[in-house]
């Protein structure tokens, strides 16, 4: 079993910056491809980002490209999302995801997810 938990969400004003960290238990992240994704008010949940187990892989959802980049440290067992130049639309509750054994992208179904870390960006 995996257990995932997030940190670094916040109160940021647009134009700002936030990275968010998801660290997981157990000794299988290193062979996990990582992914992110968001849930704002009333809507469903929204692909982020994701990355290879070994970090040679990303993608990214055409809202956040260029403004967001995904990263991992596997020796902390931790996946990464940098956000810059936050906007109101990026509010949301932010969640990770892992996909044991798998190796490339994108990832249609992932096995284990966090509670997720809410980002509020205020205009």
């Amino acid at each position: 079993q995996v257990q995932l938990v997030e940190s670094g969400g916040g109160l940021v004003q647009a134009g700002g910056s936030l990275r968010l960290s998801c660290a997981a238990s157990g000794r299988t992240f290193s062979r996990s491809a990582m992914g992110w994704f968001r849930q704002a008010p009333g809507k469903g949940r929204e692909f982020v980002a994701s990355i290879t187990p070994s970090g040679g892989d990303t993608h990214y959802a055409d809202s956040v490209k260029g403004r967001f980049t995904i990263s991992r440290d596997n020796a902390k067992n931790t996946v990464y999302l940098q956000m810059n130049s936050l906007k109101p639309e990026d509010t949301a509750v932010y969640f990770c995801a892992a996909k044991y054994g798998r190796w490339y992208l994108p990832v249609s179904e992932y096995d284990y997810w966090g509670p997720g870390t809410q980002v509020t960006v205020s205009s």
